[in-house]
C-alpha cells in the first residue's frame, strides 16, 4: 500500500509486486480554489511549485487532478502561462 500522499494510493497491487491500472484520486472542487498562473519558474516542474505552494514536492499530482480539463500530462502538460486552479493546504490535508 502507498502512502497518504502517493497517487498511487488507491491503486491496487496484485500479488504484492505489479501495480495495477491507476485508480486516479478525485479532486473536489472548492470555490476557495485558487486561480493560479503557472510562471517560468515552474515550467514542466510541478514539484517545485508543490514544494512552493505545500512545503513538499510530494504533491505534484494534485495540480493534473484538479485540473484534468487543462493538464492532460501532469509533468508535460504544466507549461508556463496555463491557468489552473489550485487547492488550499487546508483542503489537501483533508484529501490525503
Amino acid at each position: 500500500m502507498y502512502k497518504a500522499n502517493s497517487p498511487w494510493n488507491r491503486t491496487p497491487i496484485i500479488n504484492d509486486t505489479i501495480l495495477d491500472i491507476l485508480r486516479k484520486r478525485f479532486i473536489y472542487k472548492d470555490p476557495y480554489d485558487e486561480e493560479y498562473i503557472i510562471p517560468q519558474r515552474f515550467d514542466e516542474r510541478p514539484d517545485l511549485c508543490s514544494y512552493e505552494m505545500y512545503g513538499t514536492a510530494k504533491y505534484w499530482w494534485i495540480f493534473a487532478q484538479r485540473n484534468p480539463d487543462i493538464i492532460v500530462d501532469p509533468i508535460r502538460g504544466f507549461i508556463t502561462g496555463t491557468v489552473i486552479r489550485i487547492p488550499s493546504k487546508d483542503n489537501i490535508s483533508k484529501m490525503v
